[in-house]
């Protein structure tokens, strides 16, 4: 019986995650509330409140999950990296399947302002499993800088053409591509990163 009800909590807890999923896709995270997400799964606000505290963590259970997903392949292909230049073009590869994701590019965005004037939120956001990080990007990059230049401060340029680029491709600008931006961020990662001959 016990275990009957730990399925069925998982798929409530599945549909409940798919309905936001979609609402925030369609609407955007602000506009979306918990009664809209539970009404499109066809459950009670109650069902909610069972599984997440606020809207906002379930926000970045979403994250996490998507974020995982595109973890596991790049980090197989970090595995055989040879060079700071490989590494770089793997990560950025990972940054692309991201801003693929046309509509959750912009929910993220969108999450990611909204965010930064919560603290304990900012702060989640600052973990591994949500973002993209400096800190997880100088442990990507690490071994293979060859200076003293910083790699905290190499991900952190990185994270600003990123997430300057979402931007951009929110306001649908079309000055600036993903190609050229991922070839600013190589050629400051060749430069600071490696010893000149």
């Amino acid at each position: 019986m016990a275990r009957k009800q730990q399925e069925k909590s998982k798929q409530t807890k599945k549909e409940l995650m798919d309905s936001a999923e979609e609402l925030f896709g369609l609407k955007g995270f602000i506009a979306t509330t918990v009664a809209e997400i539970t009404t499109h799964a066809g459950y009670s606000k109650g069902s909610f409140y069972r599984h997440w505290v606020s809207k906002d963590k379930l926000f970045l259970e979403i994250v996490e999950n998507k974020l995982a997903a595109y973890r596991n392949s790049r980090d197989q292909r970090l595995d055989e990296a040879q060079n700071l230049e490989e590494v770089m073009h793997i990560i950025w590869d990972f940054l692309e399947i991201i801003v693929s994701d046309y509509n959750w590019a912009k929910v993220f965005l969108e999450f990611t302002v909204y965010a930064s004037r919560i603290p304990e939120l900012r702060d989640d956001l600052g973990l591994s499993q949500y973002r993209l990080s400096e800190t997880v990007f100088a442990n990507l990059v690490g071994k293979f800088i060859e200076t003293d230049y910083p790699p905290e401060k190499l991900g952190a340029f990185n994270t600003v053409l990123f997430e300057g680029f979402m931007v951009q491709n929110a306001l649908e600008t079309g000055i600036v591509n993903l190609k050229d931006v991922r070839e600013a961020a190589v050629t400051l990662a060749m430069a600071n990163g490696l010893k000149k001959n």
